[in-house]
């Protein structure tokens, strides 16, 4: 084959292959629109049954509370025209007996006109008492018209107004949520959430996080606050997570509409405390240690089951109990889980104790941070540095400095420090130690 058919071969080669990545870059982007269009479809059905549940639902409501008010104004009605015709057939009942009892006396007296000289004494006579008994010249009071009641409805149009106006700015459809998820970090059984405000004219009050299994069909509340960012903790490592966010704009009390909803998991392995140290208690997770009442007063360290603290993390410690102070207390990170030691005050350790003081190797430093107390919470942070072998080969697993950038915060301040350790590690352990019982750590 000559040089010329060669040079063509390689292009068609080439172009070949161009041709299939550009097709399956575009067959990418067509998944990428069947998406688009099946998250579009799929929102607009979900919106117009929302709004057709909601406005029925409404319409029920308030078709039910106009019919109670009515059925509650009747009723008033019904109490006034009772208690006010009571009296005026009372009044009615007594002057019909009058009538009555003067009927009967006209017919009496006439009679006694009528009848003979012989028994007209005795007839007059008699009529003439029964008249005195009559009391003829007293008449029961009839009310006048302006003191009996006369019912009216008072009835507001400006309410149909007022509806009216409330009717027409009810409910609104959004094309797009205020707030998305900007981010999903993965941490040891742990996932951080951020999210960010994309709808310049919306001002957040608070926020609200769901999560759930991707297959599961209910979403549970994992943080409602101000803050733009949570750790959602007690996630299973290797299974997929659907996160959602929304907003309660200022002033308002009904939530925004839902962020689109993102798929996070998490691969790294969660702290665990390691089990069946005596002095401590441990949770169900192994991710809270609570120190107990046996061996009260000797000291002891409780160690991470395995090294899963890893450069470039945050480790935290979160006191949710305390008890009393000792000056062996700490809480802190070290390369090994060295036993036999009564605190993390040693070698090839850094932590900070329950009244603020930081130590490195076993030394304390002068910068001091804040006393632990119950609702604290302590993070370290740590990146290498550099690396300074000193094997003949050069090879820093055989041995040499490894120096690393420490931060540990508590209560808004933290303190930054370079800790040498004379090997080299992948990972490192953590640890608590506390010498009275009472104290209660989570660590995250």
């Amino acid at each position: 084959m000559s040089v010329e058919a060669e040079v063509l071969l390689q292009e068609a080669k080439e172009s070949i292959e161009a041709a299939q990545n550009y097709r399956s870059e575009l067959q990418q982007r067509l998944q990428g629109l069947s998406q688009a269009r099946k998250q579009v479809r799929g929102s607009s059905t979900h919106t117009r049954e929302a709004l057709r549940r909601h406005f029925q639902e409404l319409q029920t409501a308030l078709s039910r509370l106009l019919s109670d008010r009515l059925n509650a104004l009747l009723q008033e009605v019904d109490g006034i025209e009772q208690d006010s015709v009571s009296p005026l057939d009372d009044c009615q009942k007594l002057i019909e007996h009058g009538v009555s009892m003067a009927d009967e006396l006209l017919r009496e007296g006439e009679a006694a006109l009528r009848c003979g000289i012989s028994d007209k004494e005795d007839k007059l006579c008699s009529f003439a008492k029964k008249a005195l008994n009559i009391q003829l010249d007293s008449l029961p009071e009839v009310p006048a018209l302006v003191d009996v009641p006369c019912l009216s409805a008072q009835l507001d149009d400006s309410l149909l107004h007022v509806m009216r106006e409330r009717v027409a700015r009810h409910g609104s459809v959004s094309a797009h949520p205020p707030v998305q998820i900007e981010e999903l970090v993965e941490r040891p059984g742990s996932v951080l959430v951020r999210w960010c405000k994309v709808d310049e004219d919306f001002n957040p009050q608070d926020y609200r996080l769901q999560y759930r299994r991707s297959n599961a069909t209910q979403y549970e509340d994992a943080y409602i606050g101000k803050d733009s960012e949570f750790l959602v903790l007690h996630l299973d490592p290797h299974t997929d997570y659907l996160f959602r966010v929304c907003a309660r704009g200022e002033g308002r009390t009904e939530w925004s509409p839902w962020s689109v909803p993102q798929t996070g998991y998490t691969t790294l392995t969660p702290h665990e405390w390691s089990p069946g140290v005596d002095g401590y208690i441990l949770s169900s997770r192994k991710n809270i240690a609570m120190r107990s009442d046996s061996n009260p007063g000797t000291g002891g360290v409780l160690y991470s089951s395995s090294p899963t603290y890893f450069c470039g993390q945050t480790l935290t410690f979160k006191i949710s109990a305390a008890g009393q102070m000792d000056k062996r207390d700490s809480v802190g990170v070290c390369a090994d889980n060295l036993s036999g030691v009564e605190s993390l005050q040693r070698d090839q350790a850094v932590c900070i104790s329950t009244s603020g003081a930081v130590f490195v190797n076993g030394k304390e430093m002068t910068n001091q941070l804040p006393a632990i107390t119950v609702g604290s919470s302590v993070t370290f942070d740590m990146e290498v540095v550099s690396l300074f072998p000193v094997s003949n080969n050069n090879n820093p697993s055989d041995g040499g400095t490894f120096k690393l950038r420490v931060t540990i915060g508590s209560g808004n301040r933290e303190v930054v420090f370079y800790w040498l350790l004379d090997q080299v590690v992948d990972c490192l352990f953590f640890g608590c130690s506390f010498t009275h019982p009472g104290w209660k750590v989570l660590v995250f």
